[in-house]
């Protein structure tokens, strides 16, 4: 089992669509337990990956439970069904396992109008979100980003609200845009590496090595590599959203169901920041960070300015809204700045934090979207101003939605807080004014959050129609059960994800900071960019790890 973990964790679901099929579409109970079952399946069978992955922690290799070989799926033009994790992936996919299993859950009594195709498009979409994650073939890569769209598009389109095929067409076009860039993108590098060795290949691992070439290859240059890093960039800013590309999120959030609204928040937007990760920062290293050329400053600065305006303007609209579920919407804008606020801090600490952040905001967010979506099954409204003392009809529901209220937030004990307080950390080690921009937004976070939690759930019952409201069914306190356990967890013992964490983050900062290394100029900034990843990351792990001399400074 071990040898395919991965491919039988990929699959599952998907062998789930394919037996949904063959039951009929009448059959709506035996439809909605046996989505059920591959969905809760599919989750159980990725635990059995957490000690495998644990007992290999410390081995060298950067990728782990690699299945396949270069180009052995499409000789003919170098593709290879090739799939691989490290720390940060075998997060995201726990998480996507996870979450797609609560998602389909939440759907029990939501769904009444083509279920079977709703059903079989869910656990497709979970396929397609697991090969992202763990895909190490660029063209396999590019096969799942693209195999995503379908299945989103129509769960937006066919069981959205009154607005659902807008808000799908925007979706649809804004993500197709920024795909096509991304996939000349991927034909340069593709044909770069050819030129160089002679072989066509998409493995990510030999594209690893000849991609950051381009920067200082004669042929082309900074300029070329600045371009096809932007190249990336859209597609990657597109699905985060990062301001200014965020305005297809709102529409699709409100108008998609509330699995849709789940899963969208709690994994599709983290593809965007995966994206970053994976493939911006190692492949173009020279343009985030090269003080030879000081090109680094324009680059990284306009990144950590997009972030620093998504994290005060999400909050500040967010503070604006009349709809809950567009709140949260706004919200997803204002804490994924964060997430990419910590990546472009280039250092340890801020990638990590970034990691957890996104998962973080996965658990808190999800949560958010189901909490909505339970008042709306009962009242079919979400606008603010229809409720008020709802702690008087429906506490245990109460209690559930400040714990998770306060997650978001970033209370201490809870896991927004160590996911926020360590991006800060790492900004603040780059540039004390970015994280003083940043700040804001935690208590802009507080103030709409509260503010909405006010107006809901204190008072009394002024509208009749909420007097005989019902408290939580027992399925609906099943869905929040493992984010409650996952937000105290990581509020509480965050060091187990950071120690998964570790090699990789390191691995990129140190690639990243130090590109030419064999330049005696900036040997000496280069040994201390070396030396402070593992020091910050020890520190953030066990705060009574001394910091030595890494300062972390440019």
């Amino acid at each position: 089992m071990q040898n395919h973990i991965l491919s039988i964790i990929l699959f599952t679901p998907l062998v789930g669509a394919l037996v949904l099929l063959f039951v009929p579409k009448e059959n709506k109970d035996a439809i909605r337990w046996i989505a059920n079952f591959f969905a809760l399946g599919g989750f159980l069978i990725s635990l059995p990956l957490v000690p495998m992955f644990w007992s290999q922690i410390n081995s060298p290799e950067r990728f782990k439970f690699i299945e396949g070989v270069p180009n052995n799926w499409i000789p003919s033009i170098g593709a290879g069904y090739v799939i691989g994790i490290d720390g940060i992936s075998f997060l995201l996919i726990m998480l996507t396992t996870l979450l797609g299993w609560i998602s389909i859950l939440s759907s029990w009594t939501a769904i009444e109008v083509r279920v079977k195709e709703y059903y079989v498009w869910f656990l497709i979409l979970q396929t397609g979100m697991l090969g992202v994650f763990m895909a190490l073939d660029f063209f396999l890569f590019f096969v799942f980003w693209e195999a995503m769209l379908v299945p989103m598009y129509l769960l937006i389109g066919i069981w959205g609200g009154p607005r659902k095929l807008y808000a799908a067409i925007k979706f649809f076009l804004y993500t197709l845009a920024g795909s096509v860039l991304m996939l000349l993108g991927i034909l340069f590098l593709y044909f770069h590496h050819q030129h160089l060795t002679g072989v066509y290949t998409f493995s990510l691992t030999a594209l690893y090595e000849t991609a950051p070439k381009i920067y200082t290859d004669p042929a082309y240059g900074p300029t070329i590599a600045t371009l096809l890093f932007f190249a990336f960039f859209f597609a990657f800013a597109i699905k985060v959203p990062m301001f200014p590309f965020h305005t297809w999120l709102p529409d699709a959030h409100v108008e998609a169901p509330t699995a849709g609204s789940v899963i969208l928040a709690g994994v599709l937007l983290k593809m965007g920041t995966y994206g970053f990760i994976r493939f911006s920062l190692p492949f173009f290293p020279g343009v985030m960070w090269n003080p030879a050329t000081f090109l680094h400053l324009t680059v990284r600065g306009w990144m950590i300015f997009l972030s620093i305006v998504a994290i005060i303007y999400g909050a500040l609209v967010s503070l604006m809204q009349k709809d809950m579920k567009k709140l949260v919407a706004y919200s997803s804008v204002s804490h994924l700045g964060f997430c990419t606020l910590g990546i472009f801090a280039l250092n340890a600490a801020g990638l990590s934090g970034s990691v957890l952040q996104q998962v973080n905001h996965g658990i808190s967010t999800g949560a958010l979207f189901l909490i909505v979506g339970i008042l709306y099954e009962r009242r079919h409204t979400r606008e603010i101003a229809e409720y008020g003392g709802i702690s008087n009809v429906m506490p245990v529901y109460a209690t559930i939605t400040m714990i998770m209220f306060l997650s978001s937030m970033g209370l201490p004990l809870l896991n927004g807080f160590v996911g926020e307080f360590t991006i800060l950390q790492g900004t603040f080690m780059e540039n004390w004014r970015w994280g003083a921009w940043a700040v804001p937004g935690v208590v802009l976070a507080a103030a709409y959050l509260l503010w909405l939690y006010q107006r809901v759930f204190f008072g009394t019952v002024t509208n009749p129609k909420n007097e005989k409201l019902h408290d939580l069914t027992g399925r609906e306190v099943l869905t929040f059960v493992p984010l409650l356990v996952m937000a105290f967890w990581i509020g509480l013992y965050p060091k187990p994800f950071f120690k998964i964490l570790e090699q990789p983050v390191n691995q990129i900062v140190q690639n990243v900071r130090a590109p030419h290394a064999g330049d005696a100029v900036n040997a000496s900034v280069q040994h201390e960019i070396t030396v402070a990843p593992v020091a910050t990351t020890a520190a953030v792990i066990n705060p009574t790890v001394p910091q030595g001399s890494a300062k972390g400074k440019k």
